[in-house]
């Protein structure tokens, strides 16, 4: 796995941000056994990292590859070429395989199509450029190639592919349209949540999400609002932390949200996604419907 460095940082608490579904002993473990290298050298886990540094990570292995198998799972397609696909990913999916994760996938859905998959993620990751939470659904692009998969990561750290969500939260906001930036990471004392802290808390990284509404309904059950969201950044989480920290709590979201009857889970859709195709040169904008259940829960509500 290949990452750039977008800050100095230790090398441990890097690699912590960019692969958050191992624990931070367990990254450590790997960097202390050699694992990981900095512009090409084996580097300890005090390593402090410049801007733009290339680091690599041998695949930390959470399960045998044995058991890595395709899953004949429906899987939309919005786009589909010889280097990438821009899928439609439904909620209850989630990415890739992880100690916490023994379901099928999104990589065995992906697998049990044939063809080519990048293989820069690692053993577990095939063609996985980036991920989405397992309970949201939208657009996600898988690439075919080596090559093209890290066109596309460096085009996401540079900011220059586009990613516009659908979400629907509880409350009105004051103002069409705002941002919100603070600064997230770990929660001090729960691992499995993300929370905004200051700016000098360890691990803590600047977060942007811009919000527009597009409109507001109310019921006996709900007085809610549906935003167009788009990052600036891609924290994990961000969303639904930012969301929840201004009095916008995503509805149907069991960790930071509130509830909502006939939905389970968050209502949160990776609507749009643009980007240049890195072999066509070509700007390419494609939309995921949205999915039954989304429908079902705010039609009425408008």
């Amino acid at each position: 796995m290949r990452f750039i460095a977008d800050s100095r940082e230790r090398l441990d608490r890097f690699l912590a941000r960019m692969l958050p579904e191992h624990s931070r002993s367990r990254i450590a473990q790997h960097i202390d056994a050699g694992a990981a290298k900095v512009e090409g050298t084996r580097a300890a886990r005090s390593r402090l990292l410049l801007p733009g540094q290339l680091v690599e990570i041998e695949p930390i292995l959470d399960r045998p590859p044995q058991a890595l198998t395709p899953s004949d799972l429906p899987l939309e397609t919005l786009y589909e070429d010889e280097w990438l696909m821009v899928i439609n990913k439904p909620a209850g999916l989630t990415t890739h395989p992880a100690r916490s994760e023994r379901s099928a996938t999104l990589v065995e859905a992906l697998l049990s199509r044939g063809g080519p998959l990048s293989s820069t993620g690692g053993a577990f990751r095939p063609g996985i450029v980036h991920r989405l939470d397992k309970n949201t659904s939208g657009a996600m692009l898988v690439a075919k190639t080596d090559s093209v998969h890290a066109a596309l990561q460096k085009a996401i750290q540079m900011k220059l592919v586009r990613r516009r969500y659908l979400a629907w939260v509880q409350g009105w906001p004051a103002e069409d349209k705002f941002s919100i930036r603070s600064h997230i990471g770990r929660h001090p004392t729960n691992r499995v949540r993300m929370a905004v802290l200051s700016e000098h808390a360890p691990g803590a990284r600047p977060a942007v999400t811009h919000c527009q509404l597009m409109q507001r309904f109310s019921t006996k059950q709900l007085r809610g609002t549906e935003l167009l969201i788009e990052l600036e950044t891609g924290r994990t989480h961000q969303i639904r932390v930012h969301l929840a920290s201004v009095g916008l709590p995503v509805f149907g979201d069991r960790t930071y949200g509130v509830p909502c009857e006939n939905l389970n889970r968050q209502a949160l859709h990776s609507f749009q996604i643009e980007f240049v195709h890195p072999v066509f040169g070509e700007q390419m904008m494609f939309e995921a419907p949205l999915p039954h259940d989304l429908i079902t829960a705010f039609e009425t509500q408008t």
